[in-house]
């Protein structure tokens, strides 16, 4: 009798460490949280771990990292939204990242973006209608060597063109 008591005890404290929706992906950054000791300068860690997990930031992924954290929800949503790696809205099946650093957007990146945005009719950050590709802005990928410089699932790719990219998106959309 008192093993069962004992049972539904430890069944009940389990229940209040689970998310109220049961979704077991929070179990995971449950995990990364307590590894790094529940410190608040692990932040960036358990928000690449959240991606990983659920593809994206949701917000009630955020609100649960910044209480877990005991950070206030702001500087959550900001580091989330500063650092390009990170999505708070779905993605496509593929992305592709074009590098607007000044290497690369004096060699025309500028121009490859315009063209992707108008020839896929969205703007960078978005994903297609059809969910197949996300385009993505990134300040800097550090390959100024190679300018202008896209990531397609990232794999680097340099000395671009637009009728290059648009012919490796369109490729991906067929």
């Amino acid at each position: 009798m008192e093993t069962a008591s004992a049972e539904t005890n430890a069944k009940k404290a389990t229940d209040k460490k689970s998310h109220p929706s049961g979704d077991k992906r929070f179990k995971q950054l449950d995990i990364t949280m307590k590894r790094s000791q529940y410190r608040q300068d692990a932040l960036i860690e358990v928000l690449h771990k959240a991606q990983e997990v659920f593809g994206y930031l949701e917000d009630d992924v955020l609100t649960y990292i910044a209480r877990g954290l005991k950070l206030p929800l702001s500087r959550v949503y900001g580091v989330a939204t500063f650092y390009h790696l990170f999505s708070l809205k779905p993605g496509g099946e593929h992305t592709c990242t074009i590098c607007l650093g000044t290497a690369c957007y004096v060699k025309g990146g500028g121009k490859i973006i315009e063209d992707l945005e108008q020839e896929l009719g969205i703007k960078a950050g978005e994903t297609t209608p059809d969910a197949k590709v996300s385009l993505v802005a990134a300040r800097c990928i550090g390959a100024c060597g190679i300018a202008p410089a896209v990531v397609f699932d990232g794999n680097v790719a340099g000395k671009q063109s637009s009728s290059m990219v648009l012919a490796k998106v369109k490729g991906w959309q067929e």
